[in-house]
């Protein structure tokens, strides 16, 4: 009698855990999840004081980012696309930086912010790494599982980005099949092959990462990749039979060429320029651009020899050369080591005809100095051979020739050798590019750049709108 007293306890409490746990799953999307009078609380917005919106959206879509929102302009361009055409977007991720203005002034678009993980959990060292990493990922399951599910109002499609895949994928193809929303993921490169770049690529944890990122990818119901390259390896390598659909960055109109006028104004009022403004705009000395996340697969110590060489010829067998400003931009994890390199070069006078300068910048000042500068570098060197850095695109996008690290498969469809920019593999063909460029009449670089003007015509509205939009069903061509 016990014994059945026990049975009937247990399978009254296992009934009402189960009940309490059919009444608390994530709600489901239904295409009148969003009514006129629903929309101005979709989502929960950072901001305060937007107005209702009075016409129902086209469709909804919630954008992911597993990082800061404001360094990762790809998925701002998305959201605003989809807003642009008539969607409503709800945007999540990390507020470490400045946010693209036209994601602030759009009605159509609410940002929920993702908590960041505790400091202690984040670190670039190799074996702290393999204690505070699990750790880490079970914070952001928390964080995504609550925002995913239950901060936000259910959507038709989930647009996220890849990588970092976990615990993105896992996460987020849960809250899809539990709300009926349709996952897409957008591929900036494979995530495992990052990973590879701090443990190595035979590592347990690459191969349990990679075989991880195969399994869920194939789950979803498009794929948006940023090269042809990529849409090949996903294809072949992952074996996804869902839709894989290449939509190649392309630069916003915030970054146009400038004139002269413009040029001699803008560097005359930066305070990283102003000092050199006269040498800039009398061609004795040369604006050199790079833009980097300080991270492994960007080798500056490649640049930095280059211009050590650079100096020294231009010191003795090439007395003709110009100076050059160098202005390198972002913020990352390795901006400290190198920038002890460099101090430690000016010491041992081998950048006599060189200078260097690390710098942050507002992204309207950023899109200027592209315009103002002679000539942008890439050393991005691609973990996994078949992405693409977006540097490259805004360069194109304000006028800008652009030297960059070729060896990878993806490069020749974002740079024409000889006709908007050149690559190089090695620090001595890099400096010989600075010299065969800065050199003589300039004739050689103002082909590139008419390279890159013609380039830069090429924008993301134009890339977006047949491919992405008439996947998210809000452009019809």
């Amino acid at each position: 009698m016990a014994s059945l007293e026990v049975l009937l306890a247990v399978a009254v409490l296992g009934s009402t855990l189960f009940t309490a746990l059919l009444l608390t799953l994530p709600s489901r999307y239904t295409s009148e999840a969003v009514t006129d009078a629903a929309l101005g609380s979709w989502g929960s917005s950072s901001r305060t004081g937007t107005s209702t919106t009075k016409r129902s959206p086209k469709t909804t879509v919630q954008v992911l980012v597993l990082g800061d929102i404001g360094r990762s302009p790809r998925m701002q361009y998305h959201a605003c696309s989809i807003a642009k055409n008539g969607g409503q977007v709800v945007l999540i991720g990390y507020k470490d930086s400045d946010i693209h203005p036209e994601i602030l002034s759009t009605p159509l678009i609410s940002i929920i912010p993702l908590p960041s993980p505790p400091k202690i959990l984040r670190t670039n060292n190799k074996l702290l790494f393999l204690l505070c990493g699990p750790l880490k990922v079970v914070w952001q399951i928390w964080c995504l599982w609550i925002v995913l599910g239950y901060r936000t109002k259910p959507a038709r499609w989930l647009l996220v980005q890849n990588p970092p895949s976990i615990p993105t994928l896992a996460v987020s193809q849960i809250i899809c099949i539990f709300r009926q929303t349709k996952l897409v993921i957008d591929w900036h490169n494979l995530g495992f092959s990052i990973l590879a770049l701090k443990l190595g690529s035979s590592h347990p944890l690459v191969r349990i990462s990679k075989w991880y990122e195969t399994y869920f990818a194939r789950s979803a119901t498009a794929n948006i990749s940023v090269s042809n390259a990529m849409a090949r390896v996903l294809n072949e390598d992952y074996h996804i039979t869902s839709p894989i659909i290449p939509l190649h960055d392309r630069p916003s109109i915030g970054f146009q060429p400038i004139s002269s006028s413009e040029r001699s104004l803008f560097l005359s009022r930066l305070p990283d320029t102003v000092l050199y403004t006269d040498a800039l705009l009398s061609g004795k000395m040369k604006l050199l651009v790079s833009s980097t996340s300080w991270t492994a697969d960007e080798d500056f110590s490649l640049l930095l020899d280059a211009l050590a060489a650079y100096s020294e010829m231009a010191t003795t067998t090439h007395p003709h050369l110009p100076e050059i400003l160098v202005i390198i931009t972002g913020k990352g994890p390795q901006k400290d080591h190198y920038l002890a390199r460099v101090a430690e070069l000016d010491n041992e006078d081998k950048l006599e005809m060189v200078t260097i300068l690390a710098a942050w910048l507002k992204a309207e000042d950023y899109a200027s100095l592209l315009g103002a500068a002679d000539l942008g570098v890439s050393l991005h060197t691609s973990s996994s051979g078949v992405d693409l850095p977006m540097k490259v695109v805004d360069m194109f996008g304000a006028g800008l020739p652009v030297v960059g690290w070729d060896r990878f498969e993806a490069w020749p469809e974002l740079v024409q050798e000889g006709v908007n920019g050149m690559g190089f593999g090695s620090k001595e063909q890099l400096r010989n590019l600075l010299v065969e460029l800065f050199e003589g009449d300039g004739d050689r670089l103002r082909r590139l750049r008419a390279g890159a003007l013609h380039e830069g015509n090429h924008r993301w509205d134009a890339e977006w709108e047949p491919k992405a939009g008439k996947l998210f069903g809000v452009c019809s061509k």
